[in-house]
């Protein structure tokens, strides 16, 4: 359960796009923040969802992932472990995300296997930003 190659880690950063950052903060300084502003400095196109933001890095934030109107390759998660079901709920009503992306100490098994016989990848309990780094930079 859940990707943990480093083969596989590599194929989901390469062939993803556009992710959405469920929890993306406004505040520099947090992870919530910075990691979804390290990957929109690689070149991937970042959809914040906070709904106590209009904007975050000069863009649109979304209430929810309900709203996002773009494509979407991954979903980003930057919320808390007991949140990741209805987040996940949210993913499977899409038929555009590739792949479910859990931050490290954000963990769901029952969700990630929900993810997984839906044909997506699920990642959990690592940070985008190590791996990407440690990966492709």
């Amino acid at each position: 359960m859940a990707v943990q190659s480093n083969d596989q880690l590599r194929d989901i950063l390469e062939s993803t796009e556009t992710i959405a950052v469920v929890g993306c903060s406004t505040t520099a300084g947090k992870a919530a923040h910075d990691i979804p502003q390290y990957m929109l400095d690689r070149g991937y196109d970042v959809v914040p969802v906070n709904p106590h933001a209009d904007e975050v890095f000069d863009r649109t934030a979304y209430d929810s992932l309900d709203e996002v109107t773009e494509r979407v390759d991954m979903v980003d998660v930057f919320r808390p472990s007991e949140e990741v079901s209805g987040i996940v709920d949210a993913v499977l009503e899409r038929d555009d995300v590739d792949t479910v992306w859990c931050q490290l100490g954000i963990t769901d098994d029952e969700a990630g296997e929900r993810v997984e016989e839906s044909g997506r990848q699920f990642v959990q309990d690592r940070c985008l930003k190590v791996e990407h780094g440690r990966l492709l930079d």
